[in-house]
């Protein structure tokens, strides 16, 4: 997939970074950056800076860092040739397919997602054949979902047979081996191929751009598995899938819902509701929070009401804590089953039983983030016990304490007073003790950090730590220099890459000398095709601390020096090596050095 550098060049000298972050949030200069609040996680005080003439973006708060392909790669969750054309696109420039790899994964992109089309309209065409027909009773029978709902999203059925799409996509030019590639088949122990999904529902799943990009399945019996997902490929990643977003992120309503199901969104659109969506059969990730994020700033959970839906829903509203995104819950009553007792239901089932309005009101009664938290504390006490409303107290108080807002803690401690026939005040002495044990906490976690520089200039990665943190840190000063000007690598001749203690650093600077050595630009988004996110973060984070021009000269002789010597202290094995370097320390000495 390697795009020739020089093109790379070409694009890096006409993007200005500054351009390409404003056009997705505001920014305001200061000094000799601009800053804004960073869109790669929650914060109120602006810790992401832009350096215009470095050309790279650096968040002081989350670590990320890169140029502006990276920056659009991290936005828009693409991969870095499309990352790349995009942006190109937006200069007027086209990508060049000259490039062997490029263009073999871009046209294997494209043969994937038309292949996918052809399936999904194969399992379509099955809706009027008789293979078919029990899916197409099970749609409109069980699921009750409308013809023009059905065809909105696509729905289908996999005829029960070993080779059914197999055939009909052979009739349209494809083999055996891309159907297993995309996942629509899989091959058996004895050599053969056979149909992936066989006599079962089929629900394309289409991205926000139209394309097709794999499938989910669904068997309309008890059997196992009760849902089959197109396997992880290149272009179908159930931790970045929210199925029904291609029509959600156009709704006019002011929120976006999220379910568990596939059926369930279905059945809400079809209802009105065209601002649900799902996770594919996983739970809510950082990379689902960061596409919500561009499309609605309220998400209304609606898991199901059993044990795993409480759990998830708890892990959701942990994880959007950190983000832009605000929380409300919509809790779904118990269903009253033929035997009396109270059973689990999902959206579906609540559609269907009870009408969009008792679901609309449902959506006018959802609860935010901390009343949830609290009436699922209020279950688990007997607040008729003494003991009980004791322990109910305390562990209402920790909810409490997490909020940010002094009012609203001072609100729903008054709730949780009247809840256990208590004071307020004595709810909120609780609360602020929590909230001291807590700063304490912190503040000690804080000292002792500080207390510890070496572990501070230690890179965030595990994977990239220094073995050396003195020499490292003389590393990261050398690359501040030669990115002010290449030219300075012409001082650097008796730093050969064996001298670097950090193989990042050692390898940053071997590709930059590189670059200088062909007459190119010496700066680091030239380097992002060839390292890995975690890399330019570290790298970004390194290049931060300024470096003026006019004492540059001695810094890098600083630099230098201090490596050379710890690396000659590295290589000192024995007493003949010690006294090697004593006689090289006197000579350099008398010579005035």
């Amino acid at each position: 997939m390697a795009i020739p550098e020089s093109f790379l060049d070409d694009l890096n000298g006409r993007l200005n970074i500054v351009d390409v972050v404003s056009a997705y949030l505001p920014l305001t200069k200061k000094g000799g950056s601009h800053w804004g609040l960073c869109p790669f996680h929650h914060e109120k005080t602006p810790s992401f800076s832009v350096n215009e003439s470095k050309q790279i973006f650096h968040c002081f708060g989350c670590g990320k860092g890169g140029g502006a392909i990276r920056f659009v790669m991290e936005m828009d969750s693409l991969p870095f040739p499309e990352a790349v054309r995009k942006l190109a696109q937006q200069e007027g420039m086209e990508v060049p397919d000259d490039s062997p790899g490029d263009g073999r994964w871009r046209e294997k992109r494209k043969r994937v997602l038309e292949l996918n089309k052809e399936a999904a309209r194969f399992y379509r065409s099955m809706l009027n054949d008789p293979r078919g027909a029990a899916v197409a009773s099970y749609i409109r029978d069980k699921r009750r979902i409308s013809p023009r709902f059905s065809a909105r999203f696509g729905l289908g059925a996999a005829p029960d047979g070993w080779d059914s799409l197999i055939t009909a996509m052979r009739d349209k030019g494809y083999d055996k081996a891309e159907l297993i590639e995309a996942g629509l088949a899989v091959a058996g122990k004895g050599g053969g191929v056979y149909d992936k999904y066989r006599n079962r529902l089929m629900l394309p799943v289409i991205d926000v751009r139209g394309d097709v990009i794999g499938f989910t399945s669904r068997v309309m019996d008890d059997s196992t598995p009760k849902y089959l997902n197109t396997p992880e490929t290149a272009i179908f990643k159930k931790r970045s899938i929210l199925y029904g977003l291609n029509y959600a992120k156009n709704t006019k309503r002011p929120n976006f819902i999220l379910v568990e199901g596939n059926i369930d969104v279905i059945t809400l659109h079809q209802a009105g509701f065209d601002n649900t969506v799902a996770t594919m059969g996983t739970a809510l990730t950082e990379e689902h929070v960061k596409m919500l994020g561009k499309y609605t700033k309220e998400l209304v959970l609606c898991y199901d009401n059993d044990a795993a839906g409480e759990d998830a829903t708890q892990r959701a509203i942990a994880l959007l804590k950190n983000s832009e995104v605000g929380v409300k819950v919509l809790r779904l009553p118990k269903r009253q089953m033929p035997d009396g007792t109270l059973g689990k239901q999902d959206a579906d089932d609540y559609i269907k039983n009870a009408g969009a309005q008792a679901f609309e009101d449902l959506m006018n009664q959802s609860a935010n983030s901390a009343e949830y938290r609290l009436s699922v504390v209020r279950a688990n006490f007997d607040l008729s016990r003494d003991d009980q409303r004791a322990q109910y107290l305390q562990a209402a108080a920790e909810v409490v304490a997490g909020l940010t807002s002094p009012v609203e803690r001072e609100i729903y401690a008054g709730r949780c007073a009247e809840a256990a026939g208590v004071s307020k005040e004595t709810v909120l002495q609780e609360v602020e003790q929590l909230r001291r044990k807590g700063f304490r906490k912190a503040r000690k976690q804080e000292e002792r950090q500080n207390l510890t520089p070496i572990r501070q200039a230690q890179p965030r990665d595990r994977g990239l730590r220094y073995a050396n943190v003195r020499s490292a840190l003389a590393e990261e000063g050398i690359l501040r220099v030669v990115l002010l000007d290449g030219e300075f690598f012409r001082e650097l001749d008796e730093l050969s890459p064996d001298c670097f203690s950090s193989p990042l650093l050692g390898k940053a600077s071997g590709l930059l000398r590189e670059r200088w050595a062909a007459g190119k630009t010496v700066t680091l988004p030239a380097l992002e095709s060839r390292l890995t996110p975690e890399e330019l973060d570290q790298l970004t984070a390194a290049v931060q601390q300024p470096q003026a021009r006019n004492t540059a000269r001695e810094a890098l002789e600083d630099c230098k020096q201090i490596i050379l010597a710890e690396h000659r202290r590295v290589d000192i094995h024995s007493a003949e090596d010690l006294n090697s370097l004593k006689q090289a320390l006197k000579q350099k000495k008398a010579n005035g050095g």
